[in-house]
């Protein structure tokens, strides 16, 4: 119950505030980009052959902030008339000659499924079918019909032109004045239209195919045909309905997260990550409780050295188990310092979420808050990478802090470029522009990096993290390790639980940004993570126990890339879900999905991979800050 009651808190406040407006009161429509669940690689509303207005018209855009642009720009404005409670009927936009391009363009789009989307005060536009209960957002371009229903030789496809819109709004004058949206629908039509009149003057065309007395249908022997070869001549008109609805505006998203998963699935998901960490703790509590504090105290009691020297396992190491790592140490302080930040600035944006700063169905902004609070959590890589590199004995403390700026973004910046460069060559409007790339790397070198060097310079200005045992000059030699002991082994088992602890989730996450859902239960999402952390801290110990028992004292490494190889889980994941969910045409449609997923798998390891760190760390220096230790 309490889950539920996070949940719903968070989800209530995640789409803003209510707008109130007056008697034909004109309201701003905008166009989102045209996309497709098959190629994930969208476009502009007015690069199609829509009516485009002119250019001082095309400049409004809403505003956009920087992950808006990132995912293609803000919305453009549409010159569709929309005004408080005004009825339009058969309204004419603009007659248009399609170019071949323009025509080539709309049948390809069409045969790729692609959707236009519109939103009005900053509620998406729907299909809707309350007969057969559906909801869909945005509509089609148009549709393809085969030949078994036009006796043509080959598809035929036909074109959209006329859209039946209705606007859904609730007035409740003893709250507040004039009228809220609460729905925004359309119903498309393909009509080949037949008017009178000059065809230069639209004022003065008679349409013979609808009107205010005759509406729009949907006549097969009369659609929009769209031939091959340009030419093609079309009307684009319109009609708007307002209609009075019971709907709150509190409840007007609902509609929308028809066919998302109940709250009920998400609390199964948590029960399933639960006991995960129930099966972790009860091993954590046998280590610490019966194992470990049993031998501490039997070896604290040896009365000679000759007893000590019988000893076997994790006690005989104590002279060795703290000497630094002797393959690249400043990497792993690197990697941990990076996984530290991701960690913060992840638990600062959920907990913006639950508390209602951010909108569920704004992806841009979301996008925004992201990367300003990775780049502002810059001194918390800084710090952390710095106390580590000290503990390894690192003196070089400029190129470790040089290094912990430019790990991480690079290897994105240089995904994201190449991934620019095909859209950009697509014609794609995620293509990014030279500015936006320029505003990213400013605030990489003018704020990021900066805040990296004041936080290496009060890492290292901190004293060594102490270490309750000395380390003997001579290294002692490692036993031979079995198959279940091996670091190989050991690294590929301790993502697995980790990862299925947020498995579940994982599917809601990766439908919202594949398949055009809504993700809102941030609630929900804030305790997954949560356990997440709690997994990877338990079972990062268990690990780093049952190596210390073979005498392998080499466990800075292991920790880290144990609970980090949960990252190649969640890639693997994405294959999974890249074969039997999506239906992507095309190389690059594939690119953009496996890049950005690259990206989300290299964050989750890294930032798995430090928690699984810290929390070994903090095991090894409590069980052998017990010893007794001459």
């Amino acid at each position: 119950a309490l889950l539920l009651d996070v949940a719903s808190a968070s989800s209530a406040s995640a789409f803003g505030g209510p707008q109130e407006y007056g008697m034909n009161q004109e309201i701003n429509a905008y166009a989102d980009l045209i996309e497709s669940s098959k190629t994930q690689v969208p476009y502009d509303y007015y690069s199609m052959g829509y009516c485009k207005p002119g250019a001082s018209f095309l400049k409004q855009r809403k505003s956009s902030n920087l992950g808006s642009k990132l995912q293609g720009g803000g919305s453009s404005l549409l010159h569709y008339t929309f005004e408080a409670k005004h009825i339009e009927a058969c309204q004419k936009l603009c007659l248009k000659t399609l170019s071949k391009d323009d025509v080539n363009k709309f049948r390809d789009a069409i045969a790729k499924e692609y959707r236009v989307h519109w939103q009005l005060d900053s509620l998406p536009l729907i299909m809707r079918s309350k007969e057969l209960d559906y909801v869909v957002r945005g509509f089609p371009l148009g549709f393809v019909a085969p030949p078994s229903l036009t006796g043509e030789q080959g598809d035929e496809y036909y074109l959209y032109n006329h859209l039946r819109l209705t606007v859904r709004y609730h007035e409740d004058p003893a709250r507040f004045e004039g009228l809220r949206i609460v729905g925004f629908e359309v119903a498309p039509f393909s009509i080949n239209h037949q008017y009178q009149g000059s065809a230069s003057n639209l004022d003065e065309l008679h349409l013979d195919t609808c009107s205010s007395l005759q509406p729009a249908i949907n006549d097969p022997s009369n659609f929009m045909k769209l031939s091959k070869g340009g030419g093609v001549e079309v009307l684009y008109t319109y009609d708007i309905d307002w209609k009075a609805d019971d709907t709150l505006w509190s409840n007007r998203w609902d509609v929308y997260l028809r066919g998302n998963p109940d709250d009920e699935v998400h609390v199964f998901a948590i029960v399933n990550s639960l006991m995960i960490i129930l099966f972790l703790s009860g091993i954590v509590a046998m280590i610490l409780l019966r194992t470990l504090h049993k031998e501490i105290s039997e070896y604290n009691e040896l009365s000679t050295l000759e007893e000590a020297q019988e000893e076997s396992g994790w006690k005989l190491v104590h002279a060795d188990v703290f000497r630094p790592p002797r393959t690249f140490p400043i990497a792993l302080s690197v990697l941990v310092g990076t996984g530290s930040q991701i960690g913060i600035a992840v638990a600062l944006m959920l907990l913006l979420a639950c508390m209602g700063f951010l909108n569920a169905t704004d992806k841009g902004n979301t996008l925004t808050m992201i990367i300003l609070l990775y780049v502002f959590s810059g001194s918390v890589a800084g710090y952390w990478s710095a106390r580590l590199y000290k503990l390894f004995g690192g003196k070089d403390w400029k190129t470790n802090t040089l290094a912990t700026a430019t790990f991480f973004p690079s290897c994105i910046v240089g995904l994201f470029v190449c991934l620019n460069i095909g859209l950009a060559t697509k014609g794609a409007a995620t293509a990014v522009s030279f500015t936006t790339i320029l505003a990213v790397f400013l605030l990489w070198i003018g704020v990021s990096t900066p805040l990296m060097f004041v936080g290496s310079y009060f890492g290292f200005r901190k004293e060594t993290i102490s270490v309750p045992l000395k380390t003997n000059q001579i290294a002692r030699i490692i036993p031979s390790q079995g198959v279940y002991t091996s670091p190989v082994f050991s690294i590929a088992v301790g993502g697995i639980l980790p990862f299925g602890s947020v498995c579940i989730e994982l599917f809601f996450i990766m439908s919202s940004l594949w398949l055009s859902q809504i993700y809102y239960v941030f609630g929900f999402l804030f305790v997954v993570v949560c356990i997440l952390v709690i997994t990877c801290a338990e079972m990062s110990i268990v690990m780093t126990y049952f190596q210390l028992t073979n005498e392998d004292y080499q466990w800075w490494w292991r920790s880290f890339l144990g609970c980090a190889s949960s990252g190649c889980y969640l890639f693997l994941y994405s294959v999974w879900y890249f074969m039997t969910k999506l239906d992507l045409e095309g190389f690059l449609s594939s690119l953009v999905y496996f890049t950005y997923n690259v990206i989300i798998s290299m964050a989750f390891g890294l930032f798995t991979g430090a928690v699984g760190f810290f929390s070994s760390l903090v095991f090894v220096r409590k069980i052998y800050g017990a010893l007794k230790v001459d």
